[in-house]
């Protein structure tokens, strides 16, 4: 018995699943889904089946012909949930489990209408990322064990359903409709996505479209427009879309994430609408993952860095391919400040700070920072430096293809690349990104003249003149590299020249507002207020809570805000605001 996956109850001498039919009906009024799933296995067995669960209601197990089967329900774990044990009989293939959700399952979020764009309709989403698809589905919730699916959704006639799945066709009956869905490509169970509300949808090239509700579709279409380019850059450089379609869906606000790579249908925060385009640097990172993540897998959550760190790198060659070189230097500029921002907050856990990280007892949700992301980056930069361009994107092609459609280890990643790239882990001193805490001296950094040209303003109130053709992502940097001990007449200045408290770009907004709250400037106080009421992104909630929450004045604040709010944000988003407000 071994269990490779400290987040799942799956035993490696247990067989694996191959296929799930999965059929559910949405009840909006129960906040329940009633369901079952057909699992067949790669290959027939006797004995225990381990299936994880989280919150299900079981009503029972039958194999292909209907018959019980044994099971037994384990009391549930803090992080894993409970086991399912299913005593499979010999020659046993195919079996189903019939169940309810539970209203307070962690993947899914059901909205009022009051919650929604139209005000009408109420909405669902699920997010199943990392662990969270047990909650939806009794499965084998671990990276490492891919499947194909088939799954049909009834819900209210009036609504849409719509899923990271081929869609096959929808019937109608009575005052419900049935939708049927497919994914003929094996994809890890945290991939597995839906949403139901009312939503409609927009052509945005042959292989594109992007879903939302009425009330904000043609916003959504118009930022969106140039995404048929992105995938002709990304293919350039990764090799043929494995997917088919390249969808958007457009969720509502208290989505936790900028967006979901859901395979066919990314999940995108309405925050990305700034009316400029200029925050669709998120699109091309989900779009990377469709080689980086969704085709080449991690095996667990202690391999994070393999997606991440993977998908940032493409998403920078993606931007520098249709932006130029210093654009992609900027946002490699703010990544690294988002990564010695996830390095202090993790000085407690220096082991955390490691891209091969040992999780056993350990929520992934907990252990979620930006430090496989962009140290992960790093380390493929280094090695880019180091072998040169042309022989690293030979070596990032042969492994995209050894690996497609396969979840992987860093140890198996290391393996490859000793074999591909002799001598050039040593050289970037690997070990010490993979296994070490913190970042090497000699890590890459980003250089640009826009770089050096913020640098020389730092803590200063800039020009008209020197702001001119400022992007988003300078205005960024420049207010994240304000120092805490600046004047309040720069911030007060700040304001009133460029009137940042009234952006409508969300990374601007943020980024002001944390800097000037820091710094002790309350000015801007009430606009932060009103945005934590305005979204659920965990990006933006983290360090408004927790710039408000650091502060004795402001403390009150942060906990009026959140007892106001709290209810709005998805569950994953509530816990992590949960955790800064009782560290305050």
């Amino acid at each position: 018995m071994a269990r490779l996956d400290p987040h799942s109850y799956n035993d490696s001498t247990q067989p694996e699943t191959e296929t799930l039919d999965w059929k559910a009906r949405v009840d909006f009024r129960t906040r329940r889904l009633h369901a079952e799933a057909t699992l067949t296995l790669k290959e027939a067995s006797a004995g225990p089946l381990d299936l994880d669960t989280r919150d299900l209601d079981i009503r029972g197990v039958v194999d292909a012909q209907g018959r019980p089967l044994p099971y037994i329900l384990s009391p549930p774990e803090p992080i894993l949930g409970s086991r399912l044990r299913i005593e499979l009989p010999a020659g046993l293939k195919q079996l189903t489990v019939r169940y309810r959700t539970s209203p307070e399952a962690s993947a899914l979020q059901w909205l009022t209408p009051s919650q929604t764009a139209g005000g009408q309709q109420p909405f669902l989403f699920s997010q199943c990322q990392a662990i969270h698809a047990r909650s939806v589905v009794p499965l084998q919730d671990t990276p490492r064990i891919r499947i194909r699916y088939r799954a049909s959704l009834r819900v209210p006639k009036q609504l849409k359903s719509v899923m990271a799945a081929s869609f096959v066709a929808r019937e109608e009956h009575g005052v419900e409709a049935e939708e049927h869905y497919e994914m003929p490509q094996p994809v890890p169970p945290y991939l597995l996505a839906f949403a139901v509300g009312s939503l409609t949808s927009k052509e945005l090239g042959p292989r594109s479209r992007v879903w939302a509700e009425p009330e904000a579709l043609e916003d959504a279409a118009d930022e969106f427009a140039g995404v048929d380019d992105m995938l002709k850059a990304a293919e350039s450089l990764f090799g043929p879309y494995d997917w088919e379609r390249f969808d958007l869906l457009l969720m509502p606000p208290s989505f936790p994430y900028g967006g979901m790579e859901n395979p066919r249908l990314t999940f995108l925060t309405p925050t990305l609408i700034a009316g400029d385009k200029s925050l669709v640097n998120v699109v091309a990172h989900e779009l990377a993952h469709s080689w980086t993540g969704n085709l080449v897998t991690n095996a667990s959550a202690e391999h994070f860095w393999l997606n991440e760190g993977f998908t940032v790198f493409a998403e920078r060659r993606i931007l520098e391919a249709l932006a130029g070189p210093e654009v992609a230097a900027l946002h490699a500029a703010l990544g690294r400040r988002s990564l010695d921002e996830a390095l202090h907050h993790f000085r407690a856990h220096p082991q955390l700070t490691a891209l091969r990280t040992h999780l056993s007892g350990v929520d992934p949700d907990e252990a979620f920072s930006q430090i496989p992301y962009e140290k992960g980056y790093l380390l493929l930069r280094a090695l880019e430096d180091a072998v040169g361009r042309p022989t690293f994107d030979g070596f990032l092609r042969r492994y995209l293809a050894k690996y497609r459609f396969q979840a992987l280890t860093t140890e198996e990643f290391v393996r490859f690349t000793e074999a591909e790239l002799p001598g050039a882990l040593a050289k970037v001193d690997a070990d010490a990104y993979l296994n070490r805490p913190g970042v090497p001296p000699s890590a890459p950094r980003p250089t640009s003249a826009r770089l050096e040209a913020l640098e020389k303003l730092r803590g200063t109130v800039p020009s008209q003149a020197d702001t001119k053709d400022w992007t988003p992502t300078e205005w960024q940097l420049f207010l994240e590299s304000m120092p805490t001990d600046t004047s309040q007449d720069v911030f007060r200045e700040l304001d009133a020249r460029f009137s940042l408290t009234g952006s409508r770009n969300s990374e601007v907004l943020v980024a002001w507002l944390v800097a000037a709250l820091r710094a002790g400037f309350d000015a801007p106080l009430g606009r932060a207020e009103e945005f934590l009421g305005e979204v659920g992104r965990m990006k933006y909630l983290k360090p408004l809570y927790s710039v408000l929450a650091s502060s004795r004045d402001h403390r009150k604040v942060a906990r009026a805000a959140f007892e106001k709010n709290g209810a709005r944000y998805h569950p994953i988003a509530r816990q992590g605001v949960e955790l800064i407000l009782t560290r305050a």
